[in-house]
């Protein structure tokens, strides 16, 4: 008997049913959309972070003056005494320097037995001044002068001229709109007050 290899390698063939084929070109086509889908963007490559610029420094402002709780913690009045004799008595003068006119003058007048206390500065009328020392506060009355003073004019023996003589370092003069004196108490103040009284 004569055998044909050929037909004993034959792969029998498989009939594929209509539901199959279906299958298979539904397959077909999602692999075909599937390759036309684009593949997704790569993530974004990271943004650098912007620098803010500093803010400009705080512009420097004139500090304002210290307010002081007590009058001799203030810096003293920049100036020194000077004691000179007159006919009619002594005069005290606090000036920066010698030859400038006088903050602050002390004047004997020994006829009248007055002291007056004169402070440089000009007003249409009176001023309130202050007179303050370590012993006591006295409020006063400041008239204006011919010389651009305002002037007070107290009895030579008034013990507010002791207290200012004696007070404990410094005396301060206060008058409304002009800067505060803060004065030594050395001896020319004294010397005024004991030729008035003398």
């Amino acid at each position: 008997m004569k055998i044909n290899h050929s037909a004993r390698h034959r792969r029998p063939r498989v009939a594929i049913s209509a539901p199959a084929n279906s299958a298979l070109a539904v397959l077909a086509a999602t692999l075909a959309l599937a390759g036309c889908v684009a593949a997704p963007a790569p993530p974004p490559a990271p943004q650098p972070t912007p620098r803010v610029a500093p803010a400009p420094p705080a512009t420097q402002t004139t500090a304002p003056l210290p307010a002081f709780r007590d009058w001799r913690d203030a810096p003293q009045t920049v100036g020194s005494w000077f004691y000179h004799a007159t006919p009619n008595g002594g005069v005290a003068q606090f000036s920066n320097p010698p030859s400038a006119t006088a903050l602050l003058s002390l004047r004997c007048d020994r006829a009248a037995r007055t002291v007056t206390i004169a402070r440089a500065g000009a007003a249409p009328g009176p001023l309130p001044m202050s007179i303050t020392t370590s012993t006591q506060t006295r409020p006063l009355s400041a008239a204006p002068s011919r010389a651009q003073t305002l002037e007070v004019v107290l009895p030579a023996g008034d013990r507010l001229l002791d207290a200012m003589a004696f007070s404990r370092g410094r005396f301060a003069v206060e008058v409304n709109g002009l800067p505060a004196l803060y004065l030594p108490a050395w001896s020319e103040v004294g010397r005024v007050i004991e030729d008035c009284r003398g």
